[in-house]
């Protein structure tokens, strides 16, 4: 899989599933608005119109049906009849399975039969099924004469092209208007982001520290031509970034604040996004279990969403000042490491007591979104993470839990995740609730709920998501007048053991009304259009 390449077609090319194989994705409804003769291009000589319809006409998903035109070579599936309102109307999630299922690594083709509106989700679901990261060696490929092919394994795997082709069938909203080739620019750039977060996320540590990573940020530095600046090691600690590293500093490569910042003219709105990357989590010294530990190279699913949503919105014409702020450290154990009872200065200025210190993702974050504030003077800040074993609990695996200051940007995401098919759902703001569960009686607040005091009867079971969140918030101050959004996606980071590249389509949606890609602004108000039509329709309720 690592060298596939994924591109991208507004119509069908004319190929032999003997050669090409490929696999027609849609609902029932929309692969029956589709005659025969625009897709035998893709069948034929090997499936006739008999066995197609035959196909179509039997097809009974529950939730999804997947029926063999022509061995394994071509094959048609249907997406489920039904789609609950907080799901994304694509059913991305099943299209990546379907692929994965169906893929075999050559040159193949997948057709999408949808809306307009839910190809973006659709084209980023293919993606997924197409990781890049891999140290598999291949087995050597045996001659006629039974002698080895490559003359023994190989690292290197053949390059494959899959080739996406798109068919637009009527929404009932009026005339199908077909993919330009800016559209199709804009879902090459968005799956790729997608794919590189994948890759980044599935690399372990020893090939991805925060030098690794911080070079992947100064590359796309380079390529964009953004201002890029880097705090590293003892530097963070005399600038006054206790919780970088404090949580960094017994790693043996140091921790760092790395920004990227662009500023074009005419700019109205400042926007921070802020990841969390830690590149690594042992626990530190309150360590993770050996069950608990495999697969914490994910921990930095955060930070890498934010490189991949900013490299896309920039390339793809974003309008406002936009800054991209990287937490990066390793929670290793060591001599140096922060102990429980540690009290760190933040960026903030506010302690912070340390009694857990498995909960590093907040303290990391909390020196971030301070310095979007302070430094950036960003109004909107907008931090990810994947910060909660909780958030699967509250939101599930694949909605990412999403806490804000705004009830507008709560729906505004809602909306955004089911058009991107990164999909979210808000989880409670309440602060004078949950803060006083960080109660500490040597510092302004602890890093972590604790599981039992005889001085107050805290609860890790009160909305842990939530209060994970608000630790963040507190370093902005409950009366921050800006907007604040924090996206928890801890489990919709990962599918199994591989990467998702979740948060690239979520952020280039959410602010799709900054791009100057139509694609994206289209994308981008009919979220925003639904979040207006329910308040209008609130509003006449109450009226009435």
């Amino acid at each position: 899989m690592s060298k596939v390449k994924v591109t991208f077609s507004n119509k069908l090319t004319e190929s032999d599933p003997l050669v090409n194989p490929v696999i027609i994705i849609g609902k029932l409804e929309n692969l029956k608005q589709v005659p025969y003769d625009v897709i035998k291009v893709k069948l034929e000589p090997r499936v006739s119109e008999e066995v197609y319809q035959s196909a179509v006409t039997c097809m009974q998903p529950s939730p999804t049906d997947v029926c063999s035109l022509y061995l394994n070579m071509a094959t048609l599936a249907a997406l489920p009849r039904r789609c609950a309102r907080h799901n994304a109307p694509s059913h991305a999630n099943f299209i990546t399975k379907l692929v994965r299922s169906t893929c075999l690594g050559v040159d193949e083709h997948v057709v999408i039969v949808c809306e307009k509106q839910d190809v973006l989700a659709s084209a980023c679901a293919v993606a997924r099924a197409y990781p890049i990261f891999s140290r598999k060696t291949l087995k050597p490929t045996s001659t006629t004469n039974g002698t080895s092919g490559t003359g023994g394994t190989s690292t290197t795997s053949a390059s494959a092209t899959v080739k996406v082709e798109f068919i637009l069938v009527d929404s009932g909203k009026g005339e199908v208007q077909a993919l330009s080739e800016d559209d199709l620019l804009c879902l090459e750039e968005i799956c790729s982001s997608v794919r590189t977060v994948a890759r980044i996320v599935d690399t372990p540590c020893s090939e991805m520290n925060v030098k690794d990573f911080t070079q992947e940020i100064q590359q796309v530095a380079s390529e964009l031509g953004v201002a890029c600046t880097v705090i590293v090691g003892e530097e963070l600690r005399e600038k006054g970034f206790g919780g970088i590293y404090g949580v960094g500093k017994a790693a043996v490569v140091p921790p760092a604040l790395v920004t990227l910042s662009y500023t074009p003219p005419n700019a109205t709105q400042t926007i921070a996004w802020v990841g969390k990357g830690i590149v690594y989590d042992t626990g530190g010294l309150s360590i993770k279990g050996k069950t608990a530990m495999p697969g914490m190279k994910r921990d930095c699913g955060g930070a890498a969403a934010v490189l991949g949503a900013f490299r896309a919105a920039i390339r793809l014409g974003f309008s406002e000042n936009l800054h991209a702020v990287f937490c990066l450290a390793e929670n290793a154990v060591g001599p140096n490491a922060t102990r429980p009872d540690d009290i760190l200065t933040l960026y903030s200025g506010r302690t912070v007591e340390i009694n857990n210190t498995d909960a590093e993702g907040r303290v990391v974050l909390a020196d971030g979104v301070a310095y979007a504030q302070k430094d950036l003077k960003a109004n909107i800040i907008l931090d990810m993470a994947t910060l909660t074993g909780a958030q699967a609990i509250a939101t599930g695996r694949y909605h990412a839990a999403v806490l804000t200051n705004r009830e507008e940007w709560e729906e505004y995401c809602l909306q955004a995740g089911r058009a991107s098919g990164d999909l979210t759902f808000p989880i409670p703001f309440c602060p004078e609730l949950h803060l006083p569960e960080f109660s500490s009686a040597f510092a302004d607040m602890k890093n972590a709920v604790a599981v039992c005091t005889s001085i107050r009867n805290k609860d890790r079971g009160n909305a842990q998501s939530s209060c994970a969140g608000l630790f963040i918030f507190a370093q902005l101050g409950v009366d921050f007048p800006g907007s604040w959004i924090h996206v928890d996606m801890a489990s919709p980071c990962h599918c199994g053991e591989r990467a998702t590249g979740y948060g690239v389509a979520l952020l280039v949606t959410l602010f799709g009304n900054y791009s100057s890609q139509s694609f994206l602004q289209n994308m981008s108000s009919q979220a925003f259009d639904e979040v207006f039509d329910k308040y209008e329709t609130c509003k006449k309720l109450k009226r009435n």
